[in-house]
């Protein structure tokens, strides 16, 4: 159950650099975006505390942070318009391997 909640907070980690993205324009402050921001993180930071529990803490903030980055990359992507390189895919790449390798050799 650990790791489930580890793939939530990580999942929550998409939506506070979203939110700061949208949360500041050139007409000003957007509170709403800020708002969900400090939802997300601390969502994210609730299940990563619980997930740690179980999983040892360097293990669960690599992972978390991981699969923050690897959202945030593709949500750059989508929403922002962000540069598709293979370059940036070929590191993102290495991102999710290390998320997977870490799984693998954690203890169940």
């Amino acid at each position: 159950m650990a790791w489930l909640y580890l793939i939530i907070a990580g999942i929550f980690e998409w939506g506070w650099p979203v939110g700061l993205k949208l949360g500041l324009t050139e007409s000003g402050i957007r509170w709403g975006w800020i708002g969900f921001s400090a939802l997300c993180i601390a969502g994210s930071g609730g299940l990563l505390l619980i997930a740690q529990k179980s999983i040892p803490m360097g293990t669960a903030y690599a992972v978390w942070t991981g699969i923050g980055a690897v959202g945030a990359f593709v949500l750059g992507l989508l929403l922002f318009d962000e540069p598709a390189t293979l370059g940036r895919f070929f590191f993102v790449g290495l991102i999710i391997v290390g998320i997977v390798g870490l799984k693998l050799v954690s203890p169940s």
